[in-house]
């Protein structure tokens, strides 16, 4: 698992839960390696509430999750969350790309896809079991004198051939009606389909070669030719197919791209990609990234000083310096910029966060105070955080303060899925509060907690 900063990455392996504490993140697998960024989350949002709205989803509170993963690849595995890898945000070159991957994603969301899958894969188990009995009962028929003819496995093996084509089928049905669906988002919206077009084209004309060996019925996904066949002839009606993407929005989803790369490339990769000839401001965003998680302080602080001086109400360069010197063990330092940064960010839960750790370490009069208030301020907006709990328990450890304590450490438990721990520790915070309060309630709920696996341990 990559160990980026805390600011990108939070990268914790989600699994969060239900009740009073964490509602969504049970939703998201146990051991997915998630990256969180205030920057990257925000964009992802205005990229993608417009097509939600248009689906008339838009009060369902769905939720961009980002996988540390290189790989391009986006997909859906319940109607709450849309998963997309750091690969495809890295790899695609304009914000039309990516909008066009979330409007077919929505597209399976809106036309229940998942729902009916597993409707299908239900049905089909159904099926798969009349098939393998009767082929046992023509084998036992065979036994008996009768004639099945040939080699009797094939008894067993045919029907369940069979399902997995009907399956596969139905599924390369959804991914049509997907394609489609992201169409119809895309022009309601009045954005290009050029960019959804463009990028099913690129992973087509990847596929061919190996598609022309292919079983057209063993395939999950429409064939590329037939896929951008019929791709091509709705996309290309729309009034917007050549609607570029607005200046503004492109340098956004630019310095996306470039605050990945610098976190998640070596130093010398970073310098390739992004020269020091490229003065640009997301080859600058790039290399002062880079310079500050490879340990050059001072030469980080002064590039990203230049960036603040560039675009001085950008919260997110306060928030990296911020972020930054609080690495390099100088947090009294970073709680200026950060405080900046949260002054001005649209979402700021996890800036919340990186003040809060700032402030406690701090050492400085009244900050744990202060800290305890952004940290519940960030927990209540944004319950996916494990982090914020363990710095909540430890402001509250240092008041004395135990039986908050030890809730904020059942929580943050909890939230990373240590469901043995988390019960632990909330049964010992229940000890600690009068029966009924508020805090009794929450940890018994974490107390009493069935994780979705009865064997999980954890």
């Amino acid at each position: 698992m990559l160990r980026a900063p805390r600011s990108i990455a939070m990268l914790v392996a989600c699994a969060l839960a239900a009740a009073s504490v964490p509602a969504r993140a049970q939703d998201v697998p146990k051991g997915m390696p998630v990256i969180r960024d205030s920057e990257i989350e925000q964009l992802l949002r205005d990229y993608t509430q417009p097509i939600l709205r248009a689906a008339g989803l838009a009060q369902q509170k769905i939720h961009v999750v980002i996988i540390n993963d290189r790989s391009f690849n986006a997909f859906v595995i319940d109607a709450k969350h849309i998963f997309v890898n750091a690969g495809a945000l890295m790899q695609a070159k304009t914000p039309n790309q990516m909008i066009g991957v979330f409007a077919h994603e929505t597209g399976h969301i809106a036309g229940g896809h998942l729902s009916k899958m597993r409707s299908e894969l239900a049905n089909a188990q159904t099926a798969m079991i009349i098939g393998m009995l009767l082929g046992v009962g023509a084998i036992a028929a065979g036994a008996r004198g009768g004639n099945v003819g040939g080699n009797p496995g094939v008894a067993l093996l045919a029907p369940q051939s069979l399902i997995q084509h009907s399956l596969l089928a139905y599924q390369r049905q959804q991914e049509e009606q997907a394609d489609r669906a992201g169409v119809k988002f895309l022009t309601a919206t009045g954005q290009s389909t050029k960019g959804m077009y463009d990028t099913f084209k690129r992973f087509a004309d990847e596929s061919l070669f190996a598609a022309q060996q292919a079983d057209p019925y063993l395939q999950s996904h429409p064939m590329p030719a037939e896929r951008m066949a019929a791709l091509e002839e709705i996309a290309k009606t729309s009034p917007y197919w050549s609607k570029p993407d607005s200046p503004e929005l492109q340098l956004r989803h630019d310095m996306m791209r470039a605050k990945l790369y610098g976190f998640m490339d070596r130093p010398d990769t970073v310098l390739r990609r992004y020269p020091p000839s490229d003065t640009s401001l997301p080859a600058r965003y790039a290399r002062a990234i880079s310079t500050f998680r490879h340990g050059d302080m001072r030469t980080a602080i002064a590039e990203i000083d230049s960036l603040i001086q560039t675009q001085p109400n950008n919260p997110y360069f306060y928030e990296i310096k911020g972020q930054a010197l609080l690495e390099a063990g100088r947090p009294a330092e970073a709680v200026a910029p950060l405080r900046h940064a949260l002054s001005m960010a649209p979402n700021p839960a996890l800036i919340q966060v990186l003040l809060g750790q700032a402030l406690i370490a701090s050492g400085q009069n009244g900050a744990v105070d202060e800290a305890i208030g952004d940290l519940r301020s960030a927990t209540a907006n944004d319950p996916d955080i494990p982090d914020a709990y363990d710095y909540l328990a430890m402001a509250y450890g240092r008041k004395g303060n135990l039986a908050d304590a030890d809730l904020a450490s059942a929580q943050a438990a909890f939230a990373r899925g240590d469901w043995k721990t988390a019960r632990q520790l909330a049964a010992r915070a229940k000890t600690r509060f009068p029966v009924g309060a508020p805090g009794w309630v929450k940890a018994d709920d974490i107390a009493s907690y069935k994780p979705p696996n009865p064997r999980a341990t954890q």
